[in-house]
């Protein structure tokens, strides 16, 4: 009778415990939004550069004062959040670097959305709408993706050479911007096969494999291999930039040029050299395939293949292949030029 009574004891004592356990987990969850819509779960507002978008805040029900603010949130910057407009019943103001591109369009009376226009390839990211009414306040995050490409690149010295900052200016030369984390591993699952580390936007360095082999990160799963953060200053790898659409087109012009008679016969064609950006953009957005190599401004020699066939760089996925750096003399090449 002893041993039963103590058994109970034990029983009733684990399942108050237990009980405690869910009710603080309970509480501990988020706050239950009483004048703000739900987002829906998942579901990012996506555009391309030069778009504009609508980021989605809408009201339940109006507090008697309040005051709607939309922020940027930088998480790559511990507390760091961009003011962009404080709005409320009867007027606005718009902050900082978004805030010229940015207006209420009030659909309805009871929307507080954000519209960004003229899309940058920074504006991706996360953005709250907070509804501050008295010393209370509620918010909602919605995520905004700048559709695009990343491409790997390279300094014209070699493998490695890039320490964070010129990794930075090197994709800032490219019409591009170093490309996040998940624009990374976006890239990945559509077919980034990378064996060269390169810089991210927050200071991290990773490569993407599709195919592992013993050159290349050894025999572990595919995935997005880590080296973590490094040195800004100090540690030398490649870069992974990003870009997305523009508003110009390439086009190439045949011929056996050396680089400055490249130039010049796109200078002919009422236009430039193209960046690599613009010829990665081209060849992801406007399905552009051409089997020739052709120079770029930054002294390289690429070309883009949308259908991947014999005698076309030889691999079977598509792609932008290069050619690297030649001699800028070699009369061997056409051009691609942007306008």
């Amino acid at each position: 009778m002893m041993n039963f009574a103590v058994v109970l004891l034990f029983t009733s004592s684990c399942f108050a415990w237990s009980s405690a356990i869910y009710s603080s987990n309970r509480e501990a969850g988020p706050k239950k939004l009483k004048y703000l819509l739900e987002t829906l779960l998942h579901a990012d507002v996506v555009a391309r550069r030069g778009e504009n978008a609508t980021l989605p805040c809408i009201l339940r029900t109006k507090p008697a004062q309040y005051k709607v603010k939309w922020t940027k949130l930088e998480l790559h910057r511990a507390g760091r959040e961009d003011i962009i407009m404080i709005s409320n019943a009867h007027a606005f103001k718009p902050y900082g670097r978004l805030g010229g591109r940015a207006s209420l369009p009030k659909a309805h009376a009871m929307d507080a959305s954000l519209q960004l226009r003229g899309l940058e390839l920074e504006d991706g990211g996360r953005y709250r709408c907070e509804l501050v009414y008295g010393i209370e306040d509620e918010s909602v995050v919605i995520t905004l993706r700048i559709e695009g490409v990343v491409f790997p690149y390279q300094s014209r010295s070699g493998r490695y050479r890039l320490t964070f900052h010129e990794a930075e200016e090197a994709c800032a030369q490219q019409d591009a911007m170093l490309a996040s984390y998940g624009q990374l591993y976006r890239a990945w699952t559509e077919g980034l096969d990378w064996c060269n580390a390169g810089w991210l936007h927050d200071g991290t360095v990773h490569y993407p494999i599709i195919h592992p082999r013993p050159a290349c990160g050894g025999e572990l799963l595919p995935g997005i291999r880590s080296y973590g953060p490094k040195d800004k200053n100090q540690d030398r790898f490649d870069a992974f930039c990003f870009t997305s659409q523009t508003s110009g087109s390439v086009s190439y012009v045949a011929g056996s040029f050396s680089f400055d008679q490249a130039g010049l016969a796109c200078r002919r064609q009422g236009g430039e050299l193209a960046l690599v950006g613009h010829l990665y953009s081209a060849w992801r957005f406007r399905d552009y395939d051409r089997c020739d190599g052709g120079w770029l401004r930054d002294g390289s020699v690429r070309f883009p293949v949308g259908s991947p066939r014999e005698r076309c760089g030889g691999v079977p996925e598509a792609g932008v292949r290069s050619f690297g750096f030649p001699d800028q003399m070699a009369h061997l090449y056409g051009a691609y030029c942007y306008r």
